[in-house]
């Protein structure tokens, strides 16, 4: 069982998605995402299965959250610098978990 001080070594945040582009060198139907993170951690690149439920345009400006202190993981060519968070639909599809109402890029979860 994992003990309340584990939850509290990951580092999760608010961005905000500012670039979406085809990743069709994945192996599964993907996107290479650029997303906001705030002054203190920057812009970071994410590589995520939305295809399924976002186009890339619906994607631009959306607020998601993000682990950032994962060690960067290589996808194919790319990096994912970020783990961007989402749940699964009733197909198994991602859907993006992001706050309820607009909140500041960079907060930290709770």
């Amino acid at each position: 069982m994992a003990a309340f001080e584990d939850f509290q070594k990951l580092d999760i945040r608010v961005g905000k998605i500012i670039e979406a582009e085809d990743f069709p060198e994945a192996r599964k139907p993907s996107y290479k995402l650029k997303i906001d993170l705030g002054k203190e951690i920057g812009i970071k690149k994410s590589c995520a299965q939305l295809v399924k439920n976002y186009s890339k345009e619906s994607l631009k400006g959306k607020l998601v959250l993000c682990v950032v202190n994962f060690p960067p993981r290589q996808i194919g060519p790319a990096a994912s610098e970020v783990l961007t968070l989402g749940v699964p639909d009733k197909n198994g599809e991602c859907v993006l978990i992001k706050p309820e109402r607009e909140v500041p890029i960079g907060g930290k979860l709770y």
